[in-house]
């Protein structure tokens, strides 16, 4: 009998990095029987789909809350599933709300817990760590300066590099991929306003009169999947701005600045060596809340790896369209901080190492499981 793997992923990017980890898994154990929560990229790769990550992306605390019965339903459901599939192990990839709760019940039930892509844990509730080192047989982490946090609670993790790094060495290696718009001559800025409605309805508003005041510069917005056309145009109104759908890479690749929300995105931008200012506004109550628990000084990965404040960060009531000129001025071709934030992102390679996250997090599963 083939080993049985249950790998539970619950948001798009985690669908990606559960995606990878499954061709390796699959590469290395062709007969390994894999049952998932995920979407449509490891739905792409094989096993069986057990539940589809649409029916559960819910963000901040009072989204949250709202969402409460439904959240209930899907740990009970998720709770029997496992039972029923009886694993090997669980493969638990980041979405940590739910995934810590899976974590601490598949402890009591004796089944082997892997945990891909550390919760933040030192960046809320330091006491959770004890949480980890009790229900998780094995930690794979994606930034550097968590294996020195974890080991001073004396728990010794695996650092796998962070799999953005063989995303976007894929990409690069492909044939040169143009963005699918008009030609033009004007330079491109790159608008990154995230994945979530509320996160557009907030954002963009604040983004979009840039168009006027950097008319020598052409805007497109890199639209998220999930999201109609017809919201970003309801949004944009008459102004000159363009969507692309499916082609952030090729539009960080030919943008000479980027405006971004915080998040993976950031890093992304760093890799691709476009200078940035980033932007966060969010639910006034969530934000308040979370102000009060999260102790990181930085919102954006980039500034988080390299431990300084190297892109510029604009946070709620800061987070103005004036206040977002000044700082996009500052980071164009010209700009005063410019070549500092090359520099910067230099270093952040650097830091990052090699990629082969996928493939690490692979053979050590198999290895032990």
């Amino acid at each position: 009998m083939g080993k049985k793997l249950y790998i539970i992923s619950g948001e798009a990017s985690g669908d990606l990095h559960g995606a990878n980890v499954m061709k390796e898994l699959y590469a290395q154990e062709p007969d390994l029987d894999i049952r998932f929560w995920g979407g449509d990229k490891m739905q792409a790769v094989g096993g069986t789909m057990a539940k589809h990550i649409r029916d559960l992306a819910f963000m901040g605390f009072v989204e949250v809350l709202k969402n409460l019965p439904t959240i209930l339903r899907n740990i009970r459901f998720c709770k029997e599933d496992i039972l029923e599939f009886k694993p090997d192990a669980l493969l638990l990839i980041d979405y940590p709300g739910f995934n810590m709760r899976i974590a601490e019940w598949a402890k009591k039930n004796n089944i082997k817990v892997y945990y891909y892509i550390s919760p933040t844990v030192w960046a809320w509730k330091e006491n959770r760590v004890h949480k980890i080192k009790r229900d998780v047989f094995k930690l794979f982490c994606i930034f550097p300066f968590e294996v020195d946090f974890y080991k001073k609670h004396h728990y010794d993790i695996e650092f796998v590099g962070h799999p953005l790094l063989d995303e976007i060495e894929q990409y690069q290696q492909q044939a040169d991929q143009q963005l699918k718009l008009e030609p033009s001559d004007k330079p491109i800025i790159a608008m990154l306003p995230g994945s979530r409605k509320q996160e557009l309805r907030t954002k963009l508003p604040v983004m979009l009169p840039l168009v006027d005041l950097f008319p020598q510069y052409r805007f497109v917005i890199a639209g998220a999947p999930n999201m109609e056309l017809a919201m970003y145009q309801q949004l944009i109104g008459d102004k000159p701005v363009e969507i692309v759908y499916g082609q952030t890479y090729p539009l960080l690749q030919q943008a000479e600045a980027a405006v971004v929300t915080s998040g993976t995105a950031t890093l992304e931008t760093g890799l691709f060596e476009v200078p940035q200012v980033v932007c966060y506004i969010g639910n006034a109550i969530s934000y308040q809340i979370a102000k009060r628990l999260v102790k990181i000084k930085y919102i954006s990965i980039v500034n988080l790896i390299l431990d300084r404040p190297s892109v510029v960060e604009l946070i709620q009531h800061d987070c103005t369209t004036e206040k977002l000129a000044a700082e996009l001025g500052a980071v164009i071709k010209g700009g005063e901080r410019r070549e500092q934030i090359l520099e910067d992102y230099a270093e952040l390679k650097k830091m990052l190492g090699k990629g082969g996250a996928s493939k690490k997090v692979a053979q050590s599963v198999l290895k032990t499981i």
